[in-house]
């Protein structure tokens, strides 16, 4: 009888956007409880942005840390044989029975590597613990820094990727009081365009880098047309001007049947 592979967990230490000051004290314990780290590049010997925000908290790298490569393409068949081989990897190494901790920017639950990298490791080994720890997201950082609130009371707010374009963006503008709008860098200046459109610049305001010594942000958002920026970037858009429908509020009474 073969005795049963004994595996590590796989632990997601979500680390904010890029101030340490934000990394939360369950993942702080984390990257000091002795398991193996390992973190995202987008090419091999590359710096790391999450490492680099570790780093500047004054936690030392360990010596047998571990980058795993995601390179950054829309080529489907490169980037399933970078994930194949980031899992394979992980999973040889959390079979050694030592805990994996891996470092994820933002929050590690939204739009983030970890839970793919989490959901194919557990394909491949499915006796593997996983375990995410929840951080500040690029988002309410950005909302934070520049006093925007993402929603009050009834208020709707909604999150998507800039790529879904400009046609999706002016319908959401109708429906949600506040839209995050990530990675922005390729659609800058059509997004630009309909906020214009919209008359929302007003009410709009642009941050790269959060949390970052290079921390940028721009109220004239006008002025970035043209402007090359930052993969890591984001729009905040406020539509004060939005109709909204009737609120049903407080519980419906229960319908009591009447029997005959």
């Amino acid at each position: 009888m073969t005795e049963q592979q004994h595996y590590g967990r796989l632990i997601g230490a979500s680390l904010g956007p890029g101030d340490p000051e934000l990394i939360t004290r369950r993942a702080w314990a984390a990257l000091q409880s002795g398991a193996r780290w390992l973190y995202p590049v987008k090419k091999a010997e590359e710096s790391s942005y999450a490492l680099a925000i570790v780093e500047r908290g004054g936690i030392a790298v360990p010596a047998d840390a571990v980058e795993l490569v995601f390179p950054m393409t829309r080529d489907a068949e490169l980037l399933a044989k970078a994930w194949a081989r980031a899992a394979t990897q992980t999973v040889e190494l959390l079979a050694s029975g030592r805990d994996l901790v891996f470092l994820v920017e933002g929050d590690a639950s939204t739009f983030a590597t970890f839970g793919h990298l989490a959901r194919v490791v557990r394909e491949l080994a499915p006796e593997v613990e996983v375990e995410t720890i929840p951080g500040v997201s690029s988002f309410a950082a950005a909302a934070a820094t520049t006093g925007v609130t993402l929603a009050e009371e009834d208020e709707t707010f909604a999150i998507i990727p800039a790529a879904y374009g400009v046609e999706v963006i002016n319908h959401l503008l109708d429906e949600f009081d506040t839209l995050a709008l990530l990675k922005v860098k390729p659609l800058l200046d059509e997004v630009i365009d309909l906020l214009e459109r919209r008359e929302l610049l007003a009410t709009s305001v642009f941050i790269e880098k959060v949390g970052s010594p290079e921390e940028r942000i721009v109220r004239d958002v006008v002025s970035l047309k043209g402007e090359k920026v930052n993969y890591l970037s984001l729009l905040l858009v406020q539509n004060p001007k939005r109709v909204r429908g009737e609120l049903r509020r407080g519980c419906r009474k229960r319908q009591v049947a009447v029997t005959a």
